[in-house]
């Protein structure tokens, strides 16, 4: 049955009444985790980029719920720790980039702490089976790797982005770096994100009893934006650096719906808990090319594998990748559960990456492990579309400087590079005609204090915990 129709079947006309009737009264619901990399706020056709051909991910909303306030991180590494440990990424020993490469030992790099308790330790306890297939970016060490962390099956990268065809991380000297378990392996030539999908395919299609945890992070739209084929000459008439852009998200919408048509086939849809969001927004980079001869890709000097100065779509919101202003840190978020869940609604309360652990543990009724979580169950949101947000306050960190949102102001602190120390405060407000474009700090002095006041005090308790 095609996609678009299965899921059509769903949508009825008390879509914004949620049903608490369970799929079977001893079936654990399974659980599969979408997440894009460097993906715009806006950039689906169903959260209003209309040009984007993007059928699946828009199915998936039509079958669930829409949020069109999530937030992530800045970045990949902080984001991914923040979704896998439903905690800040500053308790999870992710306060600084991870370590790429496992063949060099980098004692300057941050790796997950050990002793965090992940999405796939939680359900591996629960009887879950459990699989990562994709980007991990949380530590390239010895002894903290995916398979460290609860996963039974690994098959993907370390560190934050690869060649698709060769394999290879390109910033630097570059280094190999493509994984089965916790073996290097070595498939030139061969197109990663079929190879990443194929594999959980597989891990979705096996014919087991126990209920099953796919992670799969994709490792695009990221650059080097290599699409499929069936979309390497779509959008013809659209302008660069939108097209190229446009190509890659399709493709993502490509092995979505693979996926998805897996789930179909194999009898689970219904049972099954399916979350898609973002890590950041869109990056802008434009300079990235081998410097040096000899690179370890084999590629040559002055190659390109840059994002070509960005192609995303933030709407009336500005930022992007790197930036705490909301193109930088919002993305597309959408969860289905056919059997439990709504079809088709939007809900426009804030929610946060951290919230996806302790939802899962409430939908799933997996008992929550002993950890304090800096996330929330979204389930009351979703019955409630009045119902307030849990997070009354949003705070973000990474070495350059921090940012804390309070109702519609957001203080931003941007530190010296040099000696850590704070050098500027911007204050910005998101209901403004023109969202954060204006600094309002010498205007309102008191509240640029008060905000840094809580963020210093956020910030004493997760780096001491």
């Amino acid at each position: 049955m095609n996609f678009r129709l299965y899921f059509s079947l769903f949508i009825v006309a008390s879509a914004g009444i949620l049903s608490l009737s369970a799929f079977a009264a001893d079936a654990k619901p399974n659980v599969v985790i979408l997440f894009t990399d460097d993906h715009g706020t806006l950039d689906l056709n169903c959260f209003g980029s209309a040009e984007l051909i993007t059928p699946n991910l828009d199915a998936l909303a039509a079958s669930g719920v829409k949020f069109t306030q999530a937030y992530a991180h800045k970045y990949c590494c902080p984001a991914r720790a923040g979704l896998l440990t439903g905690r800040h990424p500053q308790r999870t020993g992710v306060h600084d980039w991870t370590q790429g490469d496992r063949k060099e030992s980098d004692a300057a790099k941050a790796n997950l702490k050990l002793e965090e308790i992940t999405i796939a330790e939680a359900l591996k306890t629960a009887g879950y089976r459990t699989g990562l297939f994709g980007k991990w970016h949380l530590g390239a060490k010895v002894g903290h790797g995916p398979m460290d962390q609860g996963f039974d099956q690994f098959f993907g990268h370390l560190g934050g982005f690869i060649d698709n065809y060769r394999h290879y991380f390109l910033h630097g000297r570059g280094f190999h770096d493509l994984y089965e378990g916790n073996e290097e392996i070595f498939r030139e030539g061969e197109y990663f994100p079929d190879l990443m999908v194929d594999e959980a395919l597989k891990f979705i299609g096996e014919k087991k009893d126990e209920p099953f945890f796919a992670y799969v992070a994709f490792n695009l739209p990221h650059y080097p934006e290599q699409p499929i084929g069936k979309y390497a000459d779509a959008y013809p008439d659209m302008k660069m650096p939108r097209q190229s852009y446009a190509r890659v998200i399709s493709t993502v919408d490509e092995y979505v719906g693979q996926i998805i048509a897996k789930l179909e086939e194999t009898g689970v849809l219904e049972n099954t808990i399916i979350i898609m969001m973002g890590d950041n927004g869109h990056s802008i980079e434009d300079k990235a090319a081998i410097d040096i001869e000899d690179h370890t890709s084999g590629f040559p000097k002055g190659h390109y594998y840059s994002a070509h100065g960005g192609g995303g779509n933030t709407g009336k919101w500005i930022g992007a990748k790197g930036s705490y202003l909301e193109g930088g840190i919002r993305t597309p978020a959408i969860i289905s559960y056919p059997a439990q869940l709504p079809k088709g609604i939007s809900r426009d309360q804030v929610m946060t990456v951290m919230d996806w652990f302790p939802t899962i543990l409430d939908l799933a009724d997996v008992p929550k492990p002993d950890v304090d979580f800096d996330g929330y169950s979204v389930v009351p949101l979703i019955k409630n579309a009045q119902a307030e947000s849990a997070n009354k306050l949003l705070h973000f960190d990474w070495p350059n400087g921090w940012a804390i949102r309070e109702g519609d102001w957001k203080l931003l602190g941007f530190r010296n590079k040099t000696t850590g120390k704070i050098i500027r405060h911007e204050l910005v407000n998101l209901a403004d005609e023109n969202p954060e474009a204006k600094n309002y700090a010498k205007e309102k002095p008191e509240l640029v204090q008060r905000l840094a006041q809580l963020h210093e005090k956020w910030e004493n308790d997760v780096f001491s915990k």
